[in-house]
């Protein structure tokens, strides 16, 4: 666990992230502390059906990220589709059309590497299941920037390779199954 207290929560994922979130996200109580700022890779020619599915099965408020908007407590944001999502010093959120990393956008990188420098120490930030390697230098650099970096265990994420990237790119990260991830992100909670 982390030293620091904890201000924001960033997560990634990609193949096999509905489920991997539909197991997390619900088991957070509404009273949860801490704004949780989500990249899953989507297609970009369709609008994200992600904030309607999630809002109708957490107790947390969920939605899509809108530029210059402030990530409130106890707020999950997705990134909408074809966007990547930052966040700016003072922790407002920036949408931008910028050309894709890692062959997507939004990416994973491009939001933990921002938030790693907005939230420094202050941030936690989550790879899940995905296939590529997306994600891995966005953790590497929140994990540099003292911040407390989770991987979710490749032997049972549902697409192993993206975990494991981000394992191979940043050896001290926690390697959690599902139900790890969520104490964790419990305990985060608590010790705000």
């Amino acid at each position: 666990m982390t030293p620091n207290p904890v201000e924001a929560v960033v997560i990634g994922a990609s193949a096999g992230a509905v489920q991997a979130l539909l197991e997390i996200l619900p088991a957070l109580p509404e009273t949860y502390p801490l704004p949780i700022l989500i990249v899953v890779h989507i297609p970009p020619d369709r609008a994200s059906a992600l904030p309607d599915l999630f809002a109708a099965r957490c107790r947390l408020p969920v939605k899509e990220a809108e530029d210059k908007e402030i990530a409130l407590p106890g707020v999950v944001y997705f990134a909408p589709a074809d966007y990547h999502l930052l966040v700016e010093s003072g922790g407002s959120l920036a949408l931008s059309v910028d050309d894709p990393v890692n062959y997507s956008r939004p990416a994973i990188d491009v939001l933990f590497e921002s938030a790693a420098d907005a939230f420094g120490a202050a941030l936690a930030g989550i790879v899940l299941t995905g296939a590529n390697h997306d994600g891995a230098a966005g953790l590497k650099a929140i994990a540099e920037a003292g911040g407390l970096a989770i991987v979710e265990d490749p032997a049972s994420a549902a697409s192993a390779a993206m975990p494991a990237a981000a394992r191979s790119a940043c050896p001290t990260a926690l390697v959690l199954d599902l139900p790890g991830i969520i104490d964790c992100m419990r305990r985060l909670a608590a010790a705000t």
